[in-house]
């Protein structure tokens, strides 16, 4: 017979231990409703994911279990599987899901395989599990859990519960997204499904924190590696399915089994769910899903309501408008122009246009007043001494302060709006546009902004971001006639150069073994190296690429080592 199962895929929040059990309690009461034997939630639901060092306060723990107790109360028939920060009297803390059913925690699961790479940092906050292995009989299957990197070991504890006789396995997750990353975790459940004869429930979490984004993409995976359900990627979800359990089998080493719910009596009255299998969206939607719900999150999960930004006529301040009203609609997005001697005017006609297009708040707010008063005040200290970068980056820090003065005054939230090229390489001004909150396209790379903002005109039918913008050589207008190409080399040539060197590791000396121009390699990975202490200084954003700056990529500023 088969077991009804809601993957509760939920957008849950870091700390909010008393909303987090809410939404919890709510996506359980529907599963009951759709008469499920088993709910099953995200890794650390009650805690958000990551709690980072907030596991090491006792009193965090303390909470954090008060709010699964609450849970727990809230079951009856239909047993709930919920991630939770456990600790025990000897002061460790485990990454652990709870199976609660009939009011009470019937059982506690430890993550056993702690991943410590890319953004991971789970042995610093977590003991790795150690118990002895048991199987749950729900409904009268007996199913093994294990939480998130426990099924990414080959031979690890998935296949250890399916040798001790498990019939169906769940894995609860808090997978952060990266482009392309749902082809790889598929291919991994599917992997294990098919080694183990076992299905397997994959319900991940969903929501933006900091700089990471999840995708949901929860999934069910039978025996044989056929996809059963699967939910949307991006948004909440309770996905109710009926699974097939593998069939008993004799097993040498069966573990011990804690009954939880025996096999429901359904009755004439049941019927079987119509399995839903959402299909994923395409690459560029994808990064663009990804963008949007960060930001929104970001945002509102830190108690604004609106913000403002930049808009220059340019590319990069286009992407980051457009995503805004996307996250947070247009009644809520608030663009600046701010002109100097410098500022072309088909830049404020195309920022004019853009912002009319998507229906925003838009300002003038010129900076030619302020920016030749600091250059008056400043002429005795710098003697007659030849204009240079110090006179351009004047202009980019009077920005920065015009949009934090307006974010104070009206307590919005200020966004940044420089590219993942730019970043790499220093190019940008330290407390002037990288001033702000939130680093919207910092891991977006400068051609893929020109496709993200291509993409989203086609998704909308019309020409949302102005031709004019996408078709304008790059300037920040700083100087007269400035072009970024000026300064860096095309960004055709720039940005593979950038992958290799930020994303793949790869050193100088290797990109001119490959035949690359030697100096034009050396001063791009010199330039890299010297930008680290302005990445630290700038604002975090959503990750979306394999490797990101911030807690993906973690270089010393003070660095002399140079490939030979």
């Amino acid at each position: 017979m088969p077991i009804r199962v809601a993957l509760c895929q939920l957008n849950l929040t870091v700390g909010d231990l008393s909303g987090n059990a809410d939404r919890v309690i709510a996506g359980l009461a529907d599963a009951e409703a759709a008469g499920s034997d088993l709910a099953v939630f995200p890794e650390l639901a009650v805690s958000g994911y990551p709690p980072e060092d907030l596991v090491f306060k006792p009193r965090f723990l303390a909470d954090c279990r008060r709010a699964l107790d609450r849970v727990a109360a809230a079951t009856t028939s239909c047993t709930a599987i919920v991630g939770f920060v456990d600790g025990d009297s000897d002061g460790h803390v485990y990454n652990a899901a709870a199976v609660c059913a009939r009011g009470a925690v019937v059982g506690v699961v430890h993550k056993r395989e702690l991943p410590n790479y890319t953004v991971f940092d789970e042995m610093r906050h977590f003991r790795p599990g150690a118990e002895p292995m048991s199987l749950f009989t729900i409904a009268g299957v007996e199913v093994g859990v294990t939480i998130c990197e426990d099924l990414w070991i080959p031979g690890g504890p998935v296949h250890q519960l399916a040798a001790g006789g498990a019939r169906l396995m769940v894995n609860i997750n808090a997978s952060p997204y990266r482009a392309a990353k749902r082809h790889r975790r598929n291919d991994i459940v599917v992997s294990r499904a098919v080694e183990t004869a076992v299905p397997i429930v994959y319900v991940n979490l969903v929501g933006g924190q900091d700089e990471l984004v999840f995708d949901g993409d929860s999934v069910i995976i039978d025996g044989e590696g056929e996809t059963e359900a699967r939910a949307s990627q991006f948004r909440e979800e309770i996905l109710v399915a009926d699974v097939e359990p593998a069939p008993p089998a004799v097993v040498a080493q069966p573990f011990p089994v804690i009954e939880v719910t025996a096999p429901r009596d359904l009755g004439d009255t049941a019927r079987p769910v119509d399995p839903i299998v959402h299909a994923p969206l395409g690459p560029l939607d994808e990064i663009h899903t990804a963008l949007v719900l960060g930001t929104r999150d970001y945002v509102h999960k830190n108690g604004f309501t609106d913000i403002c930004l930049g808009l220059s006529g340019g590319i990069d301040s286009a992407l980051v408008a457009v995503i805004a009203v996307d996250a947070l609609g247009a009644d809520h997005v608030h663009t600046v122009a701010m002109p100097s001697r410098f500022s072309s005017r088909h830049s404020l006609d195309d920022a004019a246009k853009l912002a009319h297009n998507l229906g925003v708040d838009h300002r003038v707010v010129p900076i030619e007043a302020s920016h030749q008063a600091l250059l008056d005040m400043l002429a005795p200290s710098f003697g007659g001494r030849a204009a240079d970068v110090t006179e351009e980056n004047l202009q980019s820090r009077i920005r920065g302060v015009v949009l934090m003065a307006l974010a104070n005054k009206f307590g919005w939230l200020v966004l940044t709006t420089g590219n993942k090229s730019e970043t790499a390489v220093g190019y940008s001004t330290l407390y002037g546009d990288t001033a702000g909150a939130f680093a919207v396209i910092k891991d977006v790379w400068k051609l893929m902004v020109y496709d993200l903002c291509r993409r989203r005109n086609a998704v909308a039918g019309t020409e949302l971001i102005p031709d004019s913008i996408l078709s304008k050589v790059p300037s920040a207008e700083l100087r007269p006639d400035q072009r970024d190409d000026q300064s860096l080399p095309p960004y055709e040539v720039l940005d593979p150069l950038l992958i290799e060197l930020v994303e793949r590791d790869r050193t100088a000396a290797d990109l001119i073994d490959d035949g690359h121009d030697a100096a034009m390699v050396e001063r791009l990975a010199r330039l890299v190296d010297q930008a680290e202490y302005k990445r630290r200084q700038n604002p975090i954003g959503p990750r979306v690429s394999p490797k990101a700056f911030g807690k993906d990529r973690r270089m010393p500023i003070t660095n002399r080592y140079h490939s030979q």
